[in-house]
């Protein structure tokens, strides 16, 4: 197989774009403020610091329809990868690395309106006199409070597309992985309705080459904005009072449970010191648990729990 170059600068440009285009974006659906910027980096210290690199948060909190939203691009480099990255792949340990993405969460104000996820990110495993080893991961998934079928459509036939160009198998394959990586094994249910998950995407793992799995990449990035916008364009100004906003919280408080117990970029971050403020702006400002709470069958709120189990979105609905 012959060996591909890895355009690091690229991949950089890329992401710093989709970063000011979906804050921008998110901004004037908000309507109400901008996004933050909070430039930072790292020098690593022994023992104290073990990443060294930057990168930019861009954050927004208290927006009339964006309660908490956090946009993140970060390039950093280690001298040895943490567990959770060797836990598939023991042959790369004690190996160096780089690790450059954009990982965002959007927590709206509106109980009606669902929190997204995406992120996309390359990943580049080196040692001395050996050729790097890299790949590319990523994704997006829905999480509503209140589903609607035509929201659940649009997202996943954005998903579809994302994927058209590089063939008919790539949508099933990476939107069951989705369903199956975003997934509370304690609760028995998916974190939501799904979308795109892809890791381990590489020449040596799947026959692309560096630049079409490049591709891949930016059409998943940026086919978020367009999945995700005219879902909050129609729902943001829907009326809801105290008991919606109520379970809102309540189920806010499984994607809290997840980030912190399964998600990789969580763990991966924390293992290797990484800077805690960009690592946890994923997490929603308010959450409540409240003790096995049941929401009465027939009711508005008991109609999610029939949306938490993977489905063939676009045939069963669509």
């Amino acid at each position: 197989m012959p060996e591909t170059t890895v355009n690091v600068q690229a991949v950089k440009d890329y992401l710093l774009s989709l970063q000011e285009d979906i804050c921008r974006q998110m901004a004037e659906e908000d309507g109400s403020m901008e996004f933050i910027v909070d430039e930072w980096d790292r020098e690593g210290e022994e023992g104290v610091m073990r990443l060294t690199g930057g990168g930019r948060t861009r954050v927004m909190e208290g927006g009339q329809v964006i309660e908490k939203g956090g946009v993140n691009f970060s390039h950093v480099r280690g001298q040895n990868l943490p567990p959770s990255a060797t836990a598939h792949r023991p042959e790369l340990a004690g190996r160096s690395f780089q690790a450059l993405g954009v990982s965002l969460v959007i927590h709206p104000r509106n109980p009606y309106v669902p929190t997204s996820h995406a992120n996309v990110r390359l990943f580049i495993a080196e040692k001395e006199g050996e050729t790097p080893v890299w790949w590319f991961g990523g994704g997006f998934d829905l999480t509503p409070y209140y589903p609607f079928d035509d929201d659940v459509v649009h997202w996943h036939l954005q998903s579809k597309d994302a994927c058209a160009p590089f063939g008919d198998a790539i949508y099933p394959k990476y939107k069951k992985w989705c369903d199956e990586y975003f997934y509370l094994k304690h609760r028995d249910e998916t974190r939501g309705v799904g979308g795109l998950f892809y890791d381990d995407l590489s020449q040596e793992t799947f026959g692309w080459d560096f630049e079409k799995c490049f591709s891949f990449m930016q059409s998943v990035g940026d086919h978020f904005i367009e999945a995700y916008r005219p879902i909050v364009a129609r729902r943001k100004s829907m009326e809801y009072g105290e008991r919606q906003k109520e379970f809102q919280l309540y189920r806010r408080g499984r994607y809290a449970e997840f980030n912190l117990a399964f998600d990789r970029g969580t763990i991966f971050g924390l293992q290797t010191g990484g800077r805690t403020e960009s690592i946890l702006m994923s997490m929603p400002p308010v959450v409540t648990w409240k003790y096995d709470y049941q929401p009465e069958p027939g009711t508005e709120e008991s109609e999610i729990y029939g949306f938490l189990s993977p489905k063939d979105w676009l045939t069963e609905i669509g």
